[in-house]
């Protein structure tokens, strides 16, 4: 599994010449291209979320689309529509931003359930319907969506079915005093991070993107540590403190963000700290607390730790 290290070092470093920091956002960026998931991230505004995206896309070598979603974004927005041709007297399809690779919606709260909606079906099937005609996306659409922690006013809260769609939910803090220095040191010499035509990024390998794929899914699994990803998304459903607990989707995605962890490590077996590492960041937005954990200042985080620390680790 060296390779795969080898393109995280790779995807790091072009990384860093853009963004200062984020080492945490990356590799989780990371596990979900590895996996072909689909990840919501929270942080505040101006954390370079989406110049993160972009410079990703750029080096990995993928199509890239921004939506910012605000409370009148209609569903042909997103997917797009028929269009009706005078020229030709008949219709033809104009395709929104969903079809690319990398799909950034920006504030996706901020956005109708209608069109939340619509991009359920887009995550889940990797495709859209257009006037009853499916339309299929590209094999490595992923969509990354933002949500602002803080302000909630005009927001739609999302529902359970859309959010359990997600592989994960990175959370993206501020930088540290000497991060901050840099990227304001950065800007004061004229450097402009976001243009990314006149920085030297230097992309993957065509077709290695997909080759790290076929490896992550290749990483070995004992049954005692497929036994206890199982058994940690089953013991939230019993936890005092939740009043909803992990699905079987959860558990599986357990499963396929270890792997990928195990195999940025540069390992081609499974061990235990991985589904450790991966139940933060998995778990997070698939549990709900009960209404008196949460007067007590607990959150998920937490509460998946008492779960990690009560199930019997395998040796």
């Amino acid at each position: 599994m060296t390779r795969i290290s080898e393109l995280a070092a790779h995807l790091r470093g072009e990384l860093a010449k853009v963004i200062v920091g984020q080492r945490e956002f990356v590799d989780q960026l990371l596990v979900v291209l590895l996996c072909g998931g689909h990840a919501l991230v929270e942080g505040a505004p101006g954390l370079a979320k989406t110049l993160a995206v972009k410079t990703v896309a750029r080096v990995c070598g993928l199509g890239f689309q921004r939506v910012q979603c605000t409370a009148d974004l209609m569903p042909s927005d997103v997917t797009g529509g028929n269009v009706f041709n005078l020229a030709s007297n008949s219709f033809s399809l104009h395709k929104g931003p969903v079809f690319t690779d990398l799909l950034l919606v920006d504030e996706i709260n901020r956005t109708p359930p209608r069109t939340q909606a619509g991009l359920l079906e887009a995550m889940e099937e990797r495709q859209v319907t257009i006037d009853g005609e499916r339309h299929p996306l590209p094999g490595h659409f992923t969509v990354l969506a933002t949500q602002n922690p803080v302000e909630f006013e005009g927001t739609y809260p999302l529902p359970e079915a859309q959010l359990d769609r997600f592989l994960l939910k990175i959370r993206i803090g501020y930088p540290s005093a000497e991060e901050e220095t840099e990227i304001v040191s950065r800007h004061a010499a004229l450097v402009d991070p976001r243009d990314l035509e006149r920085t030297p990024v230097t992309p993957l390998e065509p077709g290695a993107l997909d080759a790290a794929r076929a490896e992550t899914a290749a990483i070995r699994v004992e049954p005692s540590l497929l036994a206890y990803a199982v058994a940690v998304a089953r013991r939230t459903r019993d936890w005092p403190s939740l009043s909803l607990g992990a699905s079987p989707r959860a558990a599986i995605a357990l499963l396929f963000a270890s792997r990928a962890l195990a195999a940025i490590d540069g390992r081609d077996y499974l061990l235990p700290d991985d589904v450790k590492a991966a139940a933060g960041p998995v778990l997070r937005h698939r549990v709900m607390l009960k209404p008196e954990a949460d007067l007590e200042g607990l959150t998920p985080d937490d509460i998946v730790r008492q779960v990690l620390a009560s199930v019997e680790v395998p040796r």
